[in-house]
Protein backbone atom coordinates (compact mmCIF):
# COMPACT_ATOMS: atom_id res chain seq x y z
CA UNK A 1 0.00 0.00 0.00
CA UNK A 2 2.88 2.38 0.55
CA UNK A 3 3.26 2.76 -3.23
CA UNK A 4 -0.43 3.64 -3.56
CA UNK A 5 0.08 6.30 -0.89
CA UNK A 6 3.19 7.45 -2.76
CA UNK A 7 1.45 8.24 -6.07
CA UNK A 8 -2.10 9.11 -4.98
CA UNK A 9 -1.17 12.68 -3.88
CA UNK A 10 0.25 13.44 -7.33
CA UNK A 11 -3.00 12.38 -8.98
CA UNK A 12 -5.29 14.22 -6.57
CA UNK A 13 -3.26 17.43 -6.42
CA UNK A 14 -2.73 17.34 -10.19
CA UNK A 15 -6.47 17.21 -10.92
CA UNK A 16 -7.35 19.76 -8.24
CA UNK A 17 -6.36 22.92 -10.22
CA UNK A 18 -8.35 21.72 -13.21
CA UNK A 19 -11.48 21.27 -11.10
CA UNK A 20 -11.07 24.71 -9.53
CA UNK A 21 -10.46 26.41 -12.87
CA UNK A 22 -13.59 24.82 -14.32
CA UNK A 23 -15.89 26.45 -11.73
CA UNK A 24 -17.43 29.45 -13.48
CA UNK A 25 -17.81 32.88 -11.87
CA UNK A 26 -15.80 31.89 -8.80
CA UNK A 27 -13.40 34.09 -6.88
CA UNK A 28 -10.35 33.14 -4.84
CA UNK A 29 -12.58 33.33 -1.75
CA UNK A 30 -15.13 30.90 -3.20
CA UNK A 31 -12.34 28.54 -4.18
CA UNK A 32 -10.46 28.45 -0.88
CA UNK A 33 -13.62 28.25 1.26
CA UNK A 34 -15.12 25.47 -0.89
CA UNK A 35 -11.88 23.51 -0.87
CA UNK A 36 -11.33 23.83 2.88
CA UNK A 37 -14.95 23.19 3.92
CA UNK A 38 -15.15 19.99 1.85
CA UNK A 39 -11.78 18.84 3.20
CA UNK A 40 -12.91 19.41 6.78
CA UNK A 41 -16.16 17.48 6.25
CA UNK A 42 -14.19 14.59 4.72
CA UNK A 43 -11.73 14.63 7.64
CA UNK A 44 -14.50 14.77 10.24
CA UNK A 45 -16.28 11.78 8.69
CA UNK A 46 -13.09 9.69 8.59
CA UNK A 47 -12.30 10.73 12.19
CA UNK A 48 -15.80 9.74 13.37
CA UNK A 49 -15.56 6.33 11.69
CA UNK A 50 -12.03 5.43 12.82
CA UNK A 51 -11.91 7.05 16.31
CA UNK A 52 -8.09 7.38 16.46
CA UNK A 53 -6.29 8.74 19.52
CA UNK A 54 -5.55 12.47 19.58
CA UNK A 55 -3.17 14.36 21.88
CA UNK A 56 -3.10 18.13 22.34
CA UNK A 57 0.44 18.45 20.97
CA UNK A 58 -0.48 16.38 17.90
CA UNK A 59 -3.63 18.42 17.37
CA UNK A 60 -1.96 21.83 17.71
CA UNK A 61 0.96 21.04 15.41
CA UNK A 62 -1.35 19.48 12.82
CA UNK A 63 -3.63 22.54 12.96
CA UNK A 64 -0.59 24.80 12.49
CA UNK A 65 0.32 22.82 9.38
CA UNK A 66 -3.22 23.24 8.05
CA UNK A 67 -3.16 26.99 8.65
CA UNK A 68 0.18 27.26 6.81
CA UNK A 69 -1.31 25.31 3.91
CA UNK A 70 -4.04 27.94 3.52
CA UNK A 71 -1.34 30.59 3.01
CA UNK A 72 0.22 28.56 0.20
CA UNK A 73 -3.09 27.65 -1.41
CA UNK A 74 -4.44 31.20 -1.44
CA UNK A 75 -1.25 32.30 -3.22
CA UNK A 76 -1.69 29.53 -5.74
CA UNK A 77 -5.37 30.28 -6.40
CA UNK A 78 -4.59 33.98 -6.96
CA UNK A 79 -1.86 32.96 -9.40
CA UNK A 80 -4.21 30.68 -11.40
CA UNK A 81 -6.30 33.76 -12.14
CA UNK A 82 -3.34 36.02 -12.97
CA UNK A 83 -1.00 33.81 -15.03
CA UNK A 84 -2.85 30.51 -15.55
CA UNK A 85 -2.57 26.96 -14.20
CA UNK A 86 0.10 25.80 -16.67
CA UNK A 87 2.51 28.53 -15.52
CA UNK A 88 1.62 28.69 -11.82
CA UNK A 89 2.05 25.01 -11.07
CA UNK A 90 5.63 24.59 -12.35
CA UNK A 91 6.80 27.70 -10.47
CA UNK A 92 5.01 26.72 -7.26
CA UNK A 93 6.28 23.16 -7.55
CA UNK A 94 9.87 24.29 -8.11
CA UNK A 95 9.85 26.43 -4.98
CA UNK A 96 8.52 23.54 -2.93
CA UNK A 97 10.98 21.08 -4.45
CA UNK A 98 13.80 23.26 -3.18
CA UNK A 99 12.39 23.84 0.30
CA UNK A 100 10.84 20.57 1.48
CA UNK A 101 13.75 18.20 0.68
CA UNK A 102 16.15 20.64 2.35
CA UNK A 103 13.98 20.54 5.46
CA UNK A 104 14.07 16.74 5.31
CA UNK A 105 17.87 16.73 5.14
CA UNK A 106 18.56 19.49 7.66
CA UNK A 107 15.83 18.83 10.22
CA UNK A 108 15.19 15.08 9.96
CA UNK A 109 18.57 13.68 8.85
CA UNK A 110 17.36 12.12 5.60
CA UNK A 111 19.89 11.33 2.84
CA UNK A 112 22.34 10.32 5.55
CA UNK A 113 25.02 8.80 3.28
CA UNK A 114 27.28 10.86 0.98
CA UNK A 115 25.96 8.94 -2.04
CA UNK A 116 22.34 9.68 -1.09
CA UNK A 117 23.16 13.38 -0.70
CA UNK A 118 24.95 13.47 -4.07
CA UNK A 119 22.15 11.85 -6.03
CA UNK A 120 19.51 13.71 -4.04
CA UNK A 121 20.91 17.14 -4.81
CA UNK A 122 21.57 16.22 -8.46
CA UNK A 123 17.94 15.09 -8.67
CA UNK A 124 16.71 18.37 -7.18
CA UNK A 125 18.87 20.31 -9.65
CA UNK A 126 17.36 18.37 -12.57
CA UNK A 127 13.89 19.02 -11.17
CA UNK A 128 14.55 22.74 -10.89
CA UNK A 129 15.84 22.94 -14.48
CA UNK A 130 12.71 21.13 -15.61
CA UNK A 131 10.48 23.53 -13.72
CA UNK A 132 12.29 26.55 -15.20
CA UNK A 133 11.77 25.17 -18.71
CA UNK A 134 8.04 24.61 -18.16
CA UNK A 135 7.59 28.18 -16.89
CA UNK A 136 9.30 29.94 -19.82
CA UNK A 137 6.91 32.19 -21.73
CA UNK A 138 6.88 33.58 -25.26
CA UNK A 139 5.86 36.88 -26.73
CA UNK A 140 2.69 36.61 -28.74
CA UNK A 141 0.90 34.32 -26.28
CA UNK A 142 -1.61 35.24 -23.61
CA UNK A 143 0.84 33.89 -21.06
CA UNK A 144 3.82 35.84 -22.35
CA UNK A 145 1.93 39.12 -22.55
CA UNK A 146 0.86 39.24 -18.90
CA UNK A 147 2.30 42.31 -17.20
CA UNK A 148 1.84 41.01 -13.67
CA UNK A 149 4.14 37.99 -13.90
CA UNK A 150 6.87 39.43 -11.68
CA UNK A 151 4.49 40.39 -8.87
CA UNK A 152 2.78 37.00 -9.12
CA UNK A 153 6.09 35.13 -8.89
CA UNK A 154 6.99 37.19 -5.80
CA UNK A 155 3.61 36.25 -4.32
CA UNK A 156 4.30 32.57 -5.04
CA UNK A 157 7.75 32.76 -3.42
CA UNK A 158 6.32 34.22 -0.21
CA UNK A 159 3.22 32.04 0.06
CA UNK A 160 5.08 28.83 -0.85
CA UNK A 161 6.75 29.06 2.56
CA UNK A 162 3.35 28.03 3.90
CA UNK A 163 3.34 24.94 1.67
CA UNK A 164 6.88 24.02 2.72
CA UNK A 165 5.98 24.25 6.40
CA UNK A 166 2.75 22.31 5.96
CA UNK A 167 4.42 19.52 3.95
CA UNK A 168 7.25 19.10 6.49
CA UNK A 169 5.30 19.09 9.77
CA UNK A 170 3.85 15.52 9.39
CA UNK A 171 7.37 14.06 9.64
CA UNK A 172 7.81 15.58 13.11
CA UNK A 173 4.54 14.10 14.38
CA UNK A 174 4.15 10.67 15.93
CA UNK A 175 0.59 9.45 16.04
CA UNK A 176 -2.36 8.40 13.94
CA UNK A 177 -2.27 9.66 10.37
CA UNK A 178 -6.02 10.21 10.51
CA UNK A 179 -5.65 12.37 13.63
CA UNK A 180 -2.94 14.41 11.93
CA UNK A 181 -5.12 14.87 8.86
CA UNK A 182 -8.17 15.89 10.88
CA UNK A 183 -6.08 18.38 12.86
CA UNK A 184 -4.83 19.85 9.59
CA UNK A 185 -8.34 20.30 8.18
CA UNK A 186 -9.54 21.98 11.38
CA UNK A 187 -6.56 24.34 11.26
CA UNK A 188 -7.41 25.06 7.63
CA UNK A 189 -11.03 25.79 8.53
CA UNK A 190 -10.08 28.25 11.29
CA UNK A 191 -7.49 29.96 9.08
CA UNK A 192 -9.83 30.40 6.11
CA UNK A 193 -12.60 31.70 8.39
CA UNK A 194 -10.23 34.34 9.75
CA UNK A 195 -9.13 35.14 6.18
CA UNK A 196 -12.70 35.73 4.98
CA UNK A 197 -13.56 37.63 8.17
CA UNK A 198 -10.60 40.01 7.87
CA UNK A 199 -11.23 40.58 4.15
CA UNK A 200 -14.99 41.03 4.77
CA UNK A 201 -15.96 38.12 2.53
CA UNK A 202 -17.96 35.95 4.94
CA UNK A 203 -20.83 35.97 2.43
CA UNK A 204 -18.95 33.53 0.16
CA UNK A 205 -19.61 30.66 2.59
CA UNK A 206 -23.17 30.35 1.26
CA UNK A 207 -22.59 31.03 -2.44
CA UNK A 208 -23.14 28.46 -5.20
CA UNK A 209 -19.57 28.77 -6.55
CA UNK A 210 -18.26 27.87 -3.10
CA UNK A 211 -20.25 24.64 -3.05
CA UNK A 212 -19.09 23.81 -6.58
CA UNK A 213 -15.47 24.31 -5.50
CA UNK A 214 -15.96 21.53 -2.95
CA UNK A 215 -14.97 18.92 -5.55
CA UNK A 216 -11.43 20.23 -5.37
CA UNK A 217 -11.61 19.87 -1.58
CA UNK A 218 -12.48 16.19 -1.82
CA UNK A 219 -9.56 15.61 -4.20
CA UNK A 220 -7.27 17.53 -1.84
CA UNK A 221 -8.48 15.58 1.19
CA UNK A 222 -7.86 12.17 -0.36
CA UNK A 223 -4.43 13.26 -1.62
CA UNK A 224 -3.46 14.91 1.69
CA UNK A 225 -4.39 11.86 3.77
CA UNK A 226 -2.41 9.64 1.40
CA UNK A 227 0.52 12.08 1.64
CA UNK A 228 0.60 11.88 5.45
CA UNK A 229 0.60 8.07 5.25
CA UNK A 230 3.33 8.22 2.59
CA UNK A 231 5.52 10.52 4.70
CA UNK A 232 5.42 8.03 7.56
CA UNK A 233 6.12 5.05 5.27
CA UNK A 234 8.53 6.60 2.75
CA UNK A 235 10.04 9.68 4.41
CA UNK A 236 9.55 13.37 3.65
CA UNK A 237 11.84 13.54 0.63
CA UNK A 238 10.48 10.59 -1.33
CA UNK A 239 6.85 11.29 -0.41
CA UNK A 240 7.07 14.97 -1.28
CA UNK A 241 9.07 14.73 -4.49
CA UNK A 242 6.79 12.06 -5.95
CA UNK A 243 3.71 14.03 -4.88
CA UNK A 244 4.97 16.99 -6.89
CA UNK A 245 4.62 15.01 -10.10
CA UNK A 246 1.16 16.57 -9.89
CA UNK A 247 2.75 19.35 -11.95
CA UNK A 248 2.74 17.05 -14.99
CA UNK A 249 -1.01 16.43 -14.72
CA UNK A 250 -1.93 20.04 -13.98
CA UNK A 251 0.35 21.57 -16.63
CA UNK A 252 -0.81 19.29 -19.42
CA UNK A 253 -4.39 19.61 -18.20
CA UNK A 254 -4.15 23.39 -18.33
CA UNK A 255 -2.99 23.22 -21.93
CA UNK A 256 -5.42 20.54 -23.12
CA UNK A 257 -8.60 21.11 -21.11
CA UNK A 258 -8.34 24.77 -20.10
CA UNK A 259 -6.97 25.81 -23.52
CA UNK A 260 -4.07 27.85 -22.11
CA UNK A 261 -2.00 28.77 -25.15
CA UNK A 262 1.74 28.43 -25.80
CA UNK A 263 3.73 28.89 -29.00
CA UNK A 264 5.45 25.91 -30.55
CA UNK A 265 8.71 26.95 -28.89
CA UNK A 266 6.97 27.33 -25.53
CA UNK A 267 5.32 23.93 -25.90
CA UNK A 268 8.69 22.27 -26.63
CA UNK A 269 10.15 23.89 -23.51
CA UNK A 270 7.19 22.69 -21.48
CA UNK A 271 7.40 19.07 -22.66
CA UNK A 272 11.19 19.02 -22.14
CA UNK A 273 10.70 20.46 -18.66
CA UNK A 274 8.13 17.86 -17.71
CA UNK A 275 10.46 15.05 -18.86
CA UNK A 276 13.21 16.50 -16.66
CA UNK A 277 10.81 16.75 -13.72
CA UNK A 278 9.94 13.06 -14.02
CA UNK A 279 13.63 12.14 -14.43
CA UNK A 280 14.67 14.28 -11.47
CA UNK A 281 11.98 12.80 -9.25
CA UNK A 282 13.12 9.28 -10.12
CA UNK A 283 16.77 10.18 -9.52
CA UNK A 284 15.95 11.70 -6.14
CA UNK A 285 13.95 8.73 -4.88
CA UNK A 286 15.68 5.67 -6.35
CA UNK A 287 19.25 6.26 -5.15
Amino acid sequence: MKYVYLFLPAIGWGLMPLVIASVKNSTVYNQIVGTVAASFIFGAIVMAIMHPAMSWSLFLLSALGGACWVIGQVGQYISYEKIGVSETMPISTGLQLIGVPLVGVLAFGEWSSPQAKLYGFIGILVLIVGVVLTSLTDRGTSEGNKSNQVSTIILLVLTSLGYITSSSIPKALHGSSISIFFGQTLGMLVAVFIYTLVTKNLHVWKEKSTVQSGGAGILYAIAALAYILSVQDNGVNMAFVISQLCVVISTLGGLIFLHEKKTRKGLIFTIAGLILIIGGAMLTTLF
